[in-house]
């Protein structure tokens, strides 16, 4: 079954959250580069939908530390949504064509030859179920409508993984000296695939998609509360505008990371 639908997003520059209407429900994205910044916004973004209302859903961020990055991160889009794109019948042959896009990301980044690097995100859904995949930090989080967290990714990096054992506070993670050192990405002879839980979404939960630029100025207490209930339009605009005006001021004891932002919100038909 080919696509009925795909959107890909390369160096965007948003002033507001866009909305696409699927067979499987709302999804809201968002992506634009760097207060001030002059060069192109490394973070990308891709929707796939299916017919039969299967989409999945995809974000990278590239690398700025190193060269490439734009091209890392589209690369990295790019191949998802070409292994993806071909004949797939059943939920199988789409998890094997993600993963599969993954493999093709790392070789494409690895072969510009450059030492480019990108984060790669995707989520499948299927039925009013979802899949996550991701390699770096970009972070996918589900969150009910009264605010219980049902699913938070772990960052592929040493403050998220001392994080998730325990022994770094969330509170001091967001200020660690490291926090912007990753681990594991495409781009990387070593990379791997964290593949989470099949999980159920009820009718008034909401799945988050974001890069680094969105979670290293807001707190997830605070990303939570602003996504959690609403239209999702106006949940995603009160995200980004949240995230840009703690770019743009910051506070004393409060994260302040100017970045490009990438983020994709989603809520069921």
């Amino acid at each position: 079954m080919n696509p009925r639908d795909t959107i890909a997003i390369f160096d965007g520059c948003n002033t507001q959250p866009v909305v696409n209407e699927l067979v499987c429900g709302t999804i809201v994205s968002y992506t634009t580069r760097c207060p001030d910044k002059s060069g192109a916004n490394e973070d990308a973004i891709g929707i796939v939908g299916y017919e039969d209302g299967r989409t999945v859903i995809i974000i990278a961020d590239g690398f700025g530390g190193q060269p490439a990055g734009d091209q890392a991160s589209q690369l990295a889009v790019e191949s998802i949504i070409a292994s993806i794109s071909q004949n797939v019948e059943s939920i199988v042959e789409l998890r094997e064509g993600i993963l599969n896009g993954f493999e093709e990301a790392n070789r494409a980044v690895i072969g510009l030859g450059v030492g480019a690097a990108t984060t790669l995100a995707v989520v499948e859904i299927d039925s009013g179920t979802v899949r996550p995949y991701h390699v770096g930090d970009s972070e996918i989080i589900i969150v009910g409508q009264r605010g219980k967290l049902k699913l938070q990714t772990v960052s592929h990096s040493p403050v998220g993984y001392g994080v998730e054992a325990g022994l770094i506070d969330r509170d001091d993670a967001m200020h660690h000296e490291e926090r912007n050192i990753v681990s594991n990405m495409v781009g990387s002879p070593d990379m791997h695939i964290d593949i989470g839980p099949r999980i159920s979404l009820r009718p008034l939960d909401t799945l988050l998609m974001a890069t680094d630029g969105i979670f290293d100025n807001l707190a997830i207490e605070e990303v939570v509360e602003l996504i959690r209930k609403g239209n999702p339009v106006v949940a995603c605009g009160r995200l980004v505008d949240a995230c840009a005006a703690r770019m743009a001021s910051p506070q004393p004891h409060s994260p302040h990371k100017p970045d490009d932002i990438a983020a994709i919100m989603f809520r069921l038909a």
